[in-house]
Order: structure tokens, then sequence, then C-alpha cells
């Protein structure tokens, strides 16, 4: 099983920017989930280990991107209160949007808490 390491939550103020990280190995997609007391898990973004992003652009909207070099980093601006949720990556066993499927994902991290008060 991988470990999934996670880092970068917290609390900011409507229009702020956080950056999450997630430390993984022995994948080939990693995904960004999030998800709020009530509502299913939703896809945000999924990059490839070669660095090849995909992203959910209904979730995105423009604001949030994905990279890596030896963690992949969720880049998050413009936040607004309605992005408060936990926050989770996962390796994805699927590849490109497939990589955005929860139900295709093996192993989840614990997911940092964002919090966006206004």
């Amino acid at each position: 099983q991988v470990q999934l390491v996670e880092s970068g939550g917290g609390s900011v103020r409507a229009g702020g920017s956080l950056t999450l990280s997630c430390v993984a190995s022995g994948y080939l997609w990693l995904g960004w989930f999030r998800q709020t007391p009530g509502k299913e898990r939703e896809a945000i973004a999924a990059i490839s280990i070669g660095g090849c992003p995909t992203v959910n652009e209904d979730v995105a909207r423009g604001r949030f991107t994905v990279s890596r070099d030896n963690a992949v980093y969720l880049r998050m601006n413009s936040l607004k209160p309605e992005d408060t949720a936990m926050y989770y990556c996962a390796t994805a066993t699927g590849r490109g949007v497939r990589a955005l499927q929860t139900h295709d994902c093996k192993d989840w991290g614990k997911g940092p808490q964002v919090t966006v008060y206004s």
C-alpha cells in the first residue's frame, strides 16, 4: 500500500491562496479531491508522474492548478467559502480523465482541512 502524506491545509480569508502538497511514491497518476459533509467526494485535478495534468474545470474554474516535482501540489487561488472542505490526494489506477474517477483511486491520504472564511 502506498503511503500518501499531505500538508498545507489551514484557514484562509476569502480571496486568498493556499498550496497543498502530497508526497507519495509508486504511482503513475495522482489526483486531488475534496469532500464536504453530506456531499460526494469530487475530483479537482490529477497529474501524471511525467507532469501531464488533467483538470476538472467544473470544480477548478481556472483557480486551481496542479503541478509536481518531488511532491504533487495543488495551488488554489481566489478561494471562496464554498471551497471549504477536506482535501485528499489519491493514487489513481486510471490515466488522464480517468484519474479523476474516485472509484478508480487506490490509496488515499488522510486529507488536510481547508477552511475559507469571509
